[in-house]
């Protein structure tokens, strides 16, 4: 890859990164649920997310996913139902808050494994994210070396950008959390996030 590839490729994949979409979504229900740390390990878990994607772009499951409706098929619908499901429990939530209070605002007790995994299951059960590495990395992608490395290193810097900005976001949630944390504030935001994901798990559905 040469300067200007690279220069394109970071233009790019930090516009992607900066629209939102299922990721900002589940980023700014987390941190509002448990604070920084949650949105924060949330974001970690997205980002790792899409060095699973580099990777079935380099090991070529874009063929597969080209050649067989059905796997992608599949794809969808897991992707599609975890959001569903992560939005009624969002509304759970919202309909039955519970929490502490600390320095008049509500955090949610949250494990970390919790934070994680949200994250990085809802970015890689995430058929459009898929579609996008799959169609877009192998553009640049020197042939003459390996797809694999290239592919990782390009996820490397996607992976930079995406924390980078996504910190950015978990830092602004929480700053107005004292705002959005009170209970009932909070219950409404739990409730327009969790009806939000259900409208993006069915968009993932009708997804082409």
């Amino acid at each position: 890859m040469d300067t200007t590839q690279f220069l394109t490729f970071i233009f790019a994949i930090s516009l992607l990164t900066m629209t939102p979409g299922l990721d900002t979504m589940t980023i700014i229900r987390n941190a509002n649920r448990g604070g920084f740390y949650d949105g924060f390990l949330t974001s970690l878990g997205i980002c790792c997310g899409l060095f699973v994607h580099a990777t079935f772009s380099a090991i070529g499951i874009s063929v597969i996913l080209q050649q067989s409706a059905m796997v992608f098929e599949i794809m969808k619908m897991l992707g599609a139902g975890y959001l569903i499901y992560l939005g009624l429990m969002s509304l759970k939530s919202g309909m039955n808050h519970t929490g502490i209070e600390v320095m008049g605002t509500t955090i949610q007790k949250t494990h970390w494994i919790r934070s994680l995994r949200e994250g990085f299951l809802s970015n890689v059960l995430n058929p459009k994210t898929a579609i996008f590495y799959l169609a877009f990395l192998p553009q640049f992608i020197n042939p003459q070396g390996s797809a694999l490395l290239q592919s990782l290193f390009m996820a490397c810097c996607h992976f930079i950008i995406a924390m980078l900005w996504q910190t950015l976001i978990v830092y602004m949630v929480n700053k107005v959390r004292q705002i959005i944390a009170k209970p009932r504030v909070n219950r409404i935001m739990e409730s327009i996030s969790g009806a939000v994901m259900i409208i993006l798990g069915g968009d993932l559905l009708l997804y082409k």
